[in-house]
């Protein structure tokens, strides 16, 4: 142990014994790091964290398997007596991991790397502990908060620390970068962390607003580990829900290019009138070569469809291909390289980068998508510039987890792509968007309709802001 994590070591040792009070004096700024590393953290997975203090946290977060590593060892006897089910070392940071076995579903660095004399080292010696899932997660004080915290200090209104480095998150996102880290998303909270009746709740909420969010006092940041992954063969699932689109049923087959160690390719036909679930069958019949399978609706919307179609896929990776063949089939290959090298786990066609055909988006809608493409971007704290694209790819087991955590979004989506989108987020998937080229519609009408569906939007985003921003 080096001067500097022995003199820190040394300071929570002393501090050891009133933690608690500290703790209990300043809950509403623990409280509100407990909730929201719980919303980023699914329960029941394997969870690291360093700078562990007491084990308060670690344990808020019903981890199936959870280690916690502190340099204090007064702290960790605490942690280790009042949570025996979890486990508990007295070491630093910065070289503990060198020599561990374990692989961790989550690291979290919770108001540690301000104390660390080298952060990229520490990040550095974390790979080991990562598989392709695995989430890093830093939180720390935003820098602008200096001198208030520093004031509070003196007046013993906050718990007395050793000196620390102010970072701002493009400093940490820098050290991810340069410690091979790629960073997924981030976060800002707590305009005001101090409890007020009714002026805490207003003034956070608004500090969840762009711009101002600038000044919260927590950033959160998320993060995964880059390995050299090579391109890893899997087969597809490709979902195409259809209502009244007869005359492009054929020409999806004949357009899909071949790719993935194999395909299906799933109609989900939604009370067509127009004889589309006939020509399904015909075309079913003759491509006897290809497995594909019609699957007949019973309840409403495209997000019904998808999920029907999802549920019964059997591939690795889940696509969806709306049936007007706006998004060309010819592009599904491009999405299935990205997904299968690991350039992200949630894929997301983009229309909004190449020129489109004179006809495929009328200027209200692409003013719309704009708009929701900013909010939808503020909302998951990651960039989308064309959250509408119905084009989107993942794989079944994140899927699987979308729907095992769609209770805590509920049935609130009739398109399904933000059902989606939310879920993605919420799972710590790194979205990526894939640009395609946006074509006319040769057969049928639009299903969309700007002003009733613009307002269902409207709706969600103030739904969305609930359930990621405002808790």
């Amino acid at each position: 142990m080096d001067h500097t994590a022995e003199r820190i070591a040394c300071h929570f040792d002393e501090l050891a014994p009133k933690i608690e009070r500290w703790r209990s004096r300043n809950h509403y700024y623990h409280d509100d790091q407990s909730r929201y590393l719980g919303y980023l953290v699914e329960k029941n997975k394997r969870v690291l964290e360093l700078g562990c203090g007491n084990g308060e946290l670690l344990n808020s977060l019903a981890p199936a398997y959870g280690v916690g590593i502190d340099l204090s060892q007064n702290l960790v006897a605490q942690a280790r007596s009042r949570y025996p089910h979890l486990q508990f070392q007295t070491a630093d940071a910065e070289t503990w991991p060198l020599d561990c076995p374990e692989r961790f579903d989550y690291i979290i660095l919770s108001d540690l790397i301000s104390y660390l004399g080298d952060i990229q080292r520490c990040l550095e010696n974390l790979h080991p502990l990562c598989y392709e899932g695995t989430r890093i997660i830093i939180s720390c004080y935003n820098f602008l908060w200096q001198p208030v915290l520093e004031t509070a200090e003196k007046l013993g209104l906050k718990m007395p620390t050793p000196d620390q480095s102010w970072i701002a998150l493009d400093d940490i996102r820098n050290l991810l970068y340069l410690g091979n880290y790629e960073v997924i998303k981030t976060e800002r909270r707590l305009l005001f962390p101090k409890y007020v009746p009714g002026i805490s709740w207003l003034l956070n909420h608004i500090g969840t607003l762009p711009v101002i969010n600038n000044a919260c006092l927590a950033q959160y940041i998320v993060a995964r580990s880059i390995h050299a992954t090579p391109l890893r063969e899997r087969s597809v699932s490709i979902v195409i829900p259809c209502r009244n689109e007869f005359g492009n049923i054929r020409p999806a087959i004949e357009r899909l290019p071949d790719f993935g160690t194999w395909q299906e390719i799933i109609f989900v036909d939604g009370h067509s009138s127009d004889g589309t679930r006939e020509e399904i069958e015909r075309v079913i019949a003759g491509y006897p070569d290809k497995k594909i399978r019609l699957l007949l609706q019973t309840g409403k919307g495209k997000g019904d469809a998808v999920r029907l179609g999802f549920d019964a896929a059997e591939g690795d990776i889940l696509m969806i291909l709306d049936a007007d063949l706006t998004v060309p089939p010819e592009a599904l290959p491009r999405f299935y390289q990205a997904i299968a090298s690991s350039k992200g786990d949630f894929l997301n066609g983009c229309r909004l980068i190449y020129p489109m055909e004179d006809r495929a988006m009328r200027a209200l809608n692409q003013l719309g998508n704009k708009f929701f493409a900013m909010c939808f971007s503020w909302l998951l704290g990651q960039r989308l510039k064309d959250t509408l694209c119905g084009t989107k790819v993942l794989f079944r087991t994140d899927y699987q987890a979308i729907a095992r955590n769609r209770s805590y979004f509920g049935d609130f989506d009739p398109f399904g792509d933000f059902d989606l989108l939310f879920g993605a987020s919420k799972l710590n998937l790194k979205i990526i968007e894939v640009p395609v080229r946006y074509r006319n519609r040769s057969y049928g009408e639009t299903k969309i309709h700007r002003f009733r569906h613009g307002l269902i939007l409207l709706r969600m985003v103030f739904y969305a802001y609930r359930k990621m921003k405002s808790f």
